[in-house]
Order: C-alpha cells, then sequence, then structure tokens
C-alpha cells in the first residue's frame, strides 16, 4: 500500500538556523465533542506543536470519516495514519493480552486511577510490550473512560426489569454479565447507540453518563441507572505506525510523551466534568437518574469478584505464558496509582502531568523505546 506519510522540509531561517517540518496524520474515531478525541487529539495536536515549536504537526482526523472503529488497528500498520487511537475490544483476536487485562475494567470504576496505571503497565510489561511490537504499533499513552452506567429507554433498576432488554455492550465480560442478569448483549460500536435506542434495536446503552449530552442520549434513553458496569481502557489512545516512529529523533519522541502525559490528565478532568453535565442535562430535559436497587447491586458485586479469574482465564488461552503474573502485575500497577493519587487533586493539571512523567515516562529512553 503506498505510504501517505510526507516531510516537508521549510526553507526558511528561524533564530539563524534551518526548521525541519514533520507532518503527520493523526486519527481518533469519535466525535470531537468526546474527551478522547477532543483533549486527546484536537488539544492535542496543538499542544504537540507547542512543545516542539512547530516542527511536529499533526493533521487530526476526528468521526468515521478516516477509519471505522474495527478498521483503526489495520489503519495505523498500514500506514493510512501515523497515530491512532484503537479500542482493543473491536480486534480481540488481534489484541488478546490487551482484552485479557480488559476484563478486570468490570472490577474498577476510578478513570483517574486506570488511565495512569494502564499507560504505565502497557509500557512496561513484556508480554503487553511484546503484543504491541507483533502488531506493529508502538504504544504511547492510555485512555480510561468514566464507569459505564445504564441509559435506557424505560426504567432498568432491578433484575426484573433488566428481564430480555436488548443490551449494548462492548466488551466480552460485560457481554457475559449482562446474560447472567437476564439482559441480552448486543455488541455494536458506541456509534449506534443513539440511532439503535431511537429505533427500538436496543433498550439501554452502557456507556458514560457524558454520551447523554455528547451524543445526545439523553433524547432517546430517558431512564438513566447508577450502575457501574465497568469502564474501558484497551488499546492506545495513541498508536504510532512503528515505521514512521523509528524515523523520528529520540527529540522529538520525548515531546510527544510529553504530550501524551499532559493530555491523559486533560481526558480524564474533561470526562468527569461532563459525565456531571450528562446528568443534570437529562434531568433538566425531564429524564430520570435512579440509584440501583439491592438486588442489581448485589448481582453485579458477586460477578466482579469473578473478574480476575475471568482475565486470568482469557490470558491463558491467548497463549500468555504466566497469566497469573499478567493480572497480577496489572492489578498491583492499579494499586500503585490508587496509593500515588490519593493526596493529588483530581482536576489538577499540572501536578496530574508531573507525576506521570516522573513515574511513567522518565522511566522510558526515547531513543530506544519502539525501536529496539
Amino acid at each position: 500500500m503506498k505510504k501517505l506519510l510526507t516531510y516537508t522540509a521549510l526553507a526558511g531561517l528561524m533564530a539563524g538556523s534551518a526548521v525541519a517540518e514533520t507532518n503527520f496524520i493523526a486519527n481518533s474515531f469519535y466525535d470531537g465533542a468526546v474527551p478522547m478525541s477532543g483533549e486527546g487529539y484536537i488539544r492535542w495536536a496543538e499542544l504537540v506543536e507547542e512543545l516542539s515549536d512547530g516542527e511536529l504537526v499533526p493533521e487530526v482526523f476526528t468521526g468515521t470519516v478516516l477509519l471505522a472503529p474495527r478498521a483503526s488497528m489495520q489503519g495505523i500498520q498500514d500506514n493510512v495514519v501515523q497515530v491512532a487511537h484503537h479500542a482493543a475490544v473491536y480486534t480481540p483476536s488481534d489484541l488478546p493480552v490487551s482484552n485479557a487485562v480488559q476484563d478486570l475494567g468490570f472490577a474498577y470504576s476510578d478513570p483517574l486511577t486506570a488511565i495512569f496505571a494502564v499507560a504505565e503497565f502497557s509500557m512496561t510489561n513484556e508480554a503487553q510490550l511484546q503484543e504491541w511490537k507483533d502488531s506493529k504499533l508502538v504504544y504511547l499513552g492510555a485512555y480510561a473512560t468514566p464507569a459505564y452506567v445504564l441509559m435506557c429507554s424505560s426504567p432498568v433498576r432491578n433484575l426484573e426489569e433488566m428481564a430480555g432488554k436488548r443490551i449494548r455492550t462492548a466488551g466480552s465480560a460485560v457481554s457475559v454479565w449482562v446474560e447472567d442478569a437476564g439482559g441480552i448483549p448486543v455488541n455494536v460500536p458506541s456509534s449506534e447507540m443513539y440511532t439503535g435506542l431511537e429505533r427500538g434495536t436496543l433498550d439501554c446503552a452502557t456507556n458514560a453518563a457524558s454520551d447523554l449530552l455528547d451524543r445526545s442520549l439523553l433524547e432517546v434513553a430517558e431512564h438513566t441507572t447508577l450502575l457501574s458496569t465497568g469502564m474501558y481502557w484497551s488499546g492506545p489512545q495513541w498508536g504510532y505506525n512503528i515505521d514512521f516512529w523509528a524515523t523520528l529523533t529520540p527529540e522529538d519522541r520525548a515531546v510527544l510523551m510529553e504530550a501524551s502525559a499532559r493530555s491523559m490528565a486533560r481526558i480524564v478532568i474533561a470526562y468527569n466534568a461532563k459525565v456531571d453535565a450528562g446528568l443534570a442535562a437529562s434531568i433538566a430535559a425531564g429524564g430520570n437518574v435512579y440509584e440501583p436497587e439491592q438486588d442489581l447491586v448485589d448481582h453485579v458485586t458477586t460477578f466482579r469478584a469473578k473478574a480476575a479469574e475471568g482475565a486470568i482465564e482469557k490470558a491463558e488461552s491467548a497463549g500468555v505464558a504466566d497469566p497469573e503474573a499478567l493480572i497480577g502485575d496489572f492489578q498491583d500497577t492499579m494499586q500503585k496509582w490508587a496509593d500515588l493519587l490519593a493526596e493529588i487533586e483530581p482536576t489538577d493539571e499540572d501536578a496530574l502531568t508531573a507525576l506521570a512523567m516522573e513515574e511513567i515516562y522518565s522511566k522510558i529512553d526515547p531513543a530506544t523505546y519502539g525501536v529496539e
């Protein structure tokens, strides 16, 4: 396939020296209103240009105009884009390690802890690093959604009301839970939630409550139940084409690492604010927000206790040499970050960025990472 990457040597002098500009294509299949695109690509691109003094110039595409969700990894590999967001749940057979770890998502609900823990794990765990290498991409940072909740066209507050409901899910663990609770899991991309609810092919969607506003779900889902059905982090927020990455200087790579650190903080801060705004907008529009009833809470609690066991089984079936060690490493990293973040204000962008730089990126050599 013909490579689309171009480099433009600018004939001009700045402060007495020539400036080389590296243009590259960056893609996130989410709409710009979603923090993974808004903070993670649109504002990230501005930050990259600023930190590199204009030497690195990403051309950002959001939405599905360039790549569909399931095609984003192939787009990175084929150099259609040089960096992209990719949700590994859309390619489970290609990224089995990432998907095995994602099965633990049902057991967690704090995106701030998750985004940094997942980034550290994904850039240091040998089994996960090998998977990125085998997939011909370079992982440079995480995303983490808020806890997914139930947004429905009719009330789903208990197991009786959940019976027979067609519920949009993403990922095997949540699908198994929905089925176990009496619902019918429907695995479709998040971009299809609105039309599914509008047409009645879905009764509920599990996603972040920010989508009540960002994707206008409050128009088709008047009933929100604040039951955490896990969160998502599988796959890279910034996955780079391995050949493109090799052409960058260590200084360029260091800039992109710093941009990842700050943008991860921005993603979570924006997401948390949008969740609050989405719930408030739904109520203002006449919608209902419920706490789950006890039988539904108990069912989820019991299921969460099995999350680690299921993740180990999935890792073993994927051929991971020591699946218990893989899952244990991830759990330890999550606990480490829960402890590190305990005394930090969750909206302090500078403090969060500094911590990510200190604990993750300062320990990664930009001269060798992703090229050895």
